[in-house]
């Protein structure tokens, strides 16, 4: 199970810890979801969602608000027994002295937030469901092509390095070289990036590491990326049939998801950064509607007919 610890959380979303006393550092979110605990501070506690950021927005403070400061604290206590990850205070609503010197008992922090409560929830758990998603490495190339986040597979030393390399001459974007991670964010996105230790950079046999950062500038590389096609490069078989039309697709499973996978197979002569290119294009025309080999298909049948 992945984690997230808290200290992250406060300096990504930019929140104040009204609790310095409390080590965010020690805490760890598991959870992608959040929860807002009306139910709770009215006093209901089955099926409590105590392992989530608890967000306090208008609605409950206002709430609380009513029911007075002793019957507050009494709901807070029991919500901060629950060892909660920490309750954020969205719109720099205020915070009663005595949340805080709970907060302090429990060891639990308070947090407080300006954004509003409906933009700040989705923000976080938009965060959290790609910090906690499911992930693995494969060996592989990813780069940006014209929009599309193209996964280039195959065999150590067929040439995926160089391809990458001649995508970014052509004004495309690299994304991770020799090893890419993959995290599942929803059941039908994958998102694909670069380890932090060789994220920009390019192994090319021969001559060694290059950093595609320096070489080539920002613009030539990219930090995240979705995994929309794949593209696995093999060595050319005579005896192997190759698909020609590309009526049906063919795919690959990462995850549990399924992504549209071409075989390419690699001889003298075949420039595989153009059939890259061409693949990218083709895959966003089919997203778009038009299949060209459909077309085909339709042109000829149509022919044969008229022809009878």
């Amino acid at each position: 199970m992945y984690t997230v610890s808290l200290e992250k959380f406060v300096e990504k979303m930019n929140v104040k810890n009204l609790t310095p006393d409390v080590d965010v550092s020690s805490i760890e979110i598991t959870q992608a979801d959040i929860n807002r605990p009306a139910l709770q501070l009215a006093g209901f506690f089955d099926y409590f969602d105590h392992h989530r950021i608890q967000i306090i927005g208008q609605v409950e403070h206002t709430y609380m608000e009513k029911q007075g400061i002793e019957k507050s604290t009494e709901m807070m206590g029991k919500i901060l027994s629950y060892k909660v990850p920490g309750i954020v205070f969205c719109r720099d609503l205020p915070v009663p002295d005595e949340f805080l010197a709970l907060a302090k008992e429990y060891q639990v922090p308070i947090l407080q937030s300006k954004a509003d409560t409906s933009g700040f929830s989705s923000e976080v758990t938009r965060w959290l469901k790609v910090e906690l998603a499911p992930r693995i490495s494969i060996h592989g190339v990813l780069v940006d092509i014209y929009g599309e986040g193209v996964l280039i597979t195959g065999e150590s030393g067929i040439g995926k390095s160089e391809v990458a390399l001649e995508l970014i001459h052509r004004g495309h974007r690299l994304v991770s070289d020799d090893v890419v991670e993959i995290k599942k964010v929803s059941d039908e996105t994958l998102i694909g990036s670069a380890p932090d230790i060789t994220r920009h950079f390019i192994e090319l046999r021969g001559i060694g590491i290059i950093d595609a950062k320096t070489l080539f500038g920002v613009e030539s590389v990219k930090n995240t990326q979705s995994i929309d096609l794949v593209i696995r490069l093999e060595e050319w078989n005579k005896d192997q049939e190759y698909d020609r039309m590309g009526l049906e697709e063919q795919y690959i499973e990462y995850l549990g998801n399924k992504v549209v996978c071409h075989s390419i197979p690699i001889r003298p002569g075949r420039n595989v950064a153009i059939i890259c290119e061409s693949a990218a294009v083709n895959y966003r025309q089919k997203k778009m509607g038009y299949n060209a080999a459909r077309e085909l298909y339709n042109r000829v049948t149509s022919n044969n007919f008229g022809n009878a």
